[in-house]
This record gives C-alpha cells, structure tokens and sequence, in this order.
C-alpha cells in the first residue's frame, strides 16, 4: 500500500497558541485507549474528553464538544476535507464548550446533565491551564493530521492481533467495511490497493477473518502514517503497559509532558493489580461519554491471557496467519 502525498504538501503543523499541545490517545477499539487516558488523567494536567469522533451518541454528537457533523466511523481528516473539523477542533483542544450549539442539537434530561458536567470540566480546564487528552480509538486512520495540524502529541495504542481479536470475540462485536469504502479520501490516500480485499468482505457472516483484515489494514495505515511523521506519532504496544505498569506509564507520561508524580503512580498501581481488580479479568461496559468510559480495573498481568478462554486454538492461528506480515513492524 502506497499512500499519496499529493495532499500532505499542504499540511504544516500547527502548535497551539499557548504552546500547550492537546494529546490523542487512539488506536482500534478495545487497544486501550481508555486504560491509557484515564491513567494520564491521574497526572491531574488534562481535561479527559471521550470519543468526539464517535459515530454514536452518548459519547459522540454532542456539538458542545466538537461542533462538527461525524459522517462514518474512522472518519477521516486530511488537507483535503480539513475547513469544519480544523475549526472545531480548535475548539475542542482548547477547552471552549459550546452549550448553544449542544442545545440546538441534545435537550433530553440526561443531555442537560452531561451539558452541565462537560461545560464545568471544559471551563474548569481552561482556567487552571489543562490540556485537552482527546481519548478517541475513531481517530486512529487521522492521526496524522492530529499530528500535523493540531500540533497534537498523538500516541497510537496497538495490541497483539489474537488478543484483540478475542476481546471483540467477547462483546460480539464486528467490522462494517463500508464505513471505510464511503470515505473516497480514505480509499486514495491510505487504503489502495486494499479497498477491494474489503469490498470482497463486505456482508461477509465470517467474523473472524473481518476483524483481523480491519486490524492489518489499520496498522498497515498507521506504520505508513509514523515512516512519513518524523516522530511525530508515538506508537505504544498495550502489552508493554500491561506487562510494567507503572513504569511504562510513567514513560508515556513523560512523552506527552506530563509530570509523573507519587499520586498518578500510586493510581496506576490501584489500577493495574490484581487485588483491586474485578472477579473477572476485565470488566467492560459499553456506555460512555465525558464521565464514563469503558475502562474499569483490572489485573494488567491477567488481561495479557484471556484470549485463550475465547478463542480456540485453530482460530489463534489463523489470526496469526491473516495479520503476521503487519504484525511482525510492531512485534518481534
């Protein structure tokens, strides 16, 4: 796959005026994206703000926090398509909340709280010189133009394709390629050649090979998006936070400018061990939004095997097979 550069001559980083650069934590669903926001959240330096980019209300289409019409899920943004979302976003990492347009759109009682909860942290944030940490897994196939044009510190989660694949396993969840074939700037400039391998799967009832194809074909994208960002994209295995918690947290943080104190090391620890876990492994759930999020705690060490209480042996390796050309630029 050969990415064009036809729209990245126009694409200039962008710092934020203040020199304080939002953070994008993103990545495929269920990559940890979550875990790792709301760990860099106990830094006490961030506003924590949720999925914008998803598809999905609660935690996506509220216009209060990004005043911007989402399409499709992974929706992209490049120089091409930039104008509605550079303005919003601008809004949206420098911490200004727009309750009008959130009215216009959400009145609904649990809206007028999630108004009133988002317009306190927002401004709060602001006044206190917080930085926006936009955790947001729908982001992953943009980050680059987060990279570039927003200035953003953007760490990119990945996880092991079989673990992975047995965490969707377990929600049920599965792949709808057309989300990515509607995006005709998608298919040019990072799909190619690919779009048909897609195409040939859409309406497929074969789940399995569904999912490993999203996961080759994203980080097929993201190791083609981090050759051409100069350092720019942060790429982080979810298994080397699982494995050493509070060390590589304290890493992380320090990549994104953060302070790592006894307070934030002292939460991973809480976090992460198994005695503050739930009885199961990992405890998930799908509702969302500023407040909430799917991350709960749980023992990291544990969360590293339970792909094998959820995938068969014959379906470990054929995820293997399908991803192991992509799987070998990040793992060894």
């Amino acid at each position: 796959m050969t990415p064009t550069t036809a729209t990245e001559a126009t694409d200039e980083r962008q710092a934020p005026p203040d020199g304080r650069a939002p953070i994008l934590v993103t990545g495929l669903p269920r990559s940890g994206t979550s875990w790792v926001g709301k760990m860099l959240q106990s830094t006490g330096e961030v506003v924590y703000v949720n999925e914008p980019l998803n598809p999905h209300r609660p935690p996506g289409r509220s216009p209060g926090v990004l005043n911007a019409s989402v399409s499709h899920a992974f929706q992209y943004i490049c120089a091409d398509n930039e104008e509605p979302w550079l303005r919003a976003y601008r809004d949206t990492t420098r911490l200004r909340y727009r309750p009008l347009a959130e009215l216009r759109a959400n009145r609904a009682l649990p809206d007028l709280a999630r108004l009133a909860k988002n317009l306190t942290a927002f401004s709060t944030g602001r006044l206190r010189g917080r930085r926006a940490l936009l955790d947001d897994p729908y982001a992953v196939l943009s980050a680059a133009w987060f990279a570039r044009r927003l200035g953003a510190v953007t760490v990119v989660l990945v996880r092991d394709p079989v673990t992975w694949a047995g965490s969707w396993r377990k929600l049920g969840w599965t792949t709808y390629f057309h989300e990515l074939l509607e995006q005709p700037l998608l298919v040019r400039d990072l799909l190619g050649e690919r779009a048909e391998e897609l195409r040939a799967l859409v309406g497929s009832q074969d789940e399995l090979a569904k999912n490993a194809t999203l996961w080759r074909v994203t980080y097929e994208a993201v190791d083609a998006m981090r050759g051409r960002a100069a350092g720019s994209l942060h790429v982080v295995r979810y298994e080397d936070l699982a494995a050493d918690p509070e060390r590589a947290f304290g890493e992380l943080a320090r990549t994104c400018g953060l302070t790592w104190g006894e307070a934030a090391q002292r939460t991973v620890r809480e976090a992460t061990t198994a005695g503050n876990a739930p009885t199961r492994a990992m405890s998930w759930t799908l509702k969302g939004g500023l407040s909430r999020t799917a991350y709960q705690p749980m023992d990291s060490q544990a969360a590293l095997r339970t792909y094998k209480e959820r995938l068969t042996a014959e379906e470990i390796d054929r995820v293997t097979e399908l991803t192991r050309e992509v799987r070998s630029r990040f793992y060894d």
